[in-house]
């Protein structure tokens, strides 16, 4: 089947088969390897991109579910210039990271966080965050770069 994507602002005509996950198309068809498979259960967040604005977990979802929409990823938050993305650049200056599998998902799932919940405490990041799983950091350095990366004004 055809699939339509415009994915880091970039159109698409894919022809594949129904049961195509996004995460498939994007890493294997796009080459876009940031996006990671962590569980193939939806449950760590390790996939996580935006889909016409909404954070959703690229591993349990069609590509032909999300044709005609636009998918960024974590390649796409950068500038063209390779200028980090506020978030990014805080997940570095925080030291939100450690191994670095779940960083893509959980940059991303902050984007998100912060462009719907631009008000949020510090708890309800926590909170927020609950289906992004990371088992290296402890996650204090990864709410204090959501915390920074929105300061960076990041949601505008």
């Amino acid at each position: 089947m055809q699939v339509q994507l415009t994915v880091n602002g970039k159109a698409h005509a894919l022809e594949l088969a129904p049961h195509t996950l996004l995460v498939q198309v994007l890493r294997e068809n796009l080459h876009l390897t940031g996006t990671h498979v962590g569980c193939d259960t939806a449950q760590c967040g390790a996939c996580t991109v935006i889909v016409d604005g909404q954070a959703i977990k690229s591993c349990n979802v069609l590509a032909a579910q999300v044709s005609g929409a636009r998918v960024t990823t974590i390649e796409g938050l950068a500038a063209s210039d390779g200028t980090m993305h506020p978030m990014q650049a805080a997940f570095k200056d925080c030291h939100g990271l450690q191994c670095g599998f779940c960083t893509s998902g959980m940059v991303m799932s902050a984007v998100d966080l912060c462009t719907h919940h631009p008000d949020a405490s510090e708890a309800e990041i926590r909170e927020l965050l609950e289906g992004n799983i990371c088992r290296c950091t402890g996650y204090q350095n990864i709410v204090r770069a959501v915390v920074q990366g929105r300061a960076a004004g990041q949601a505008g």
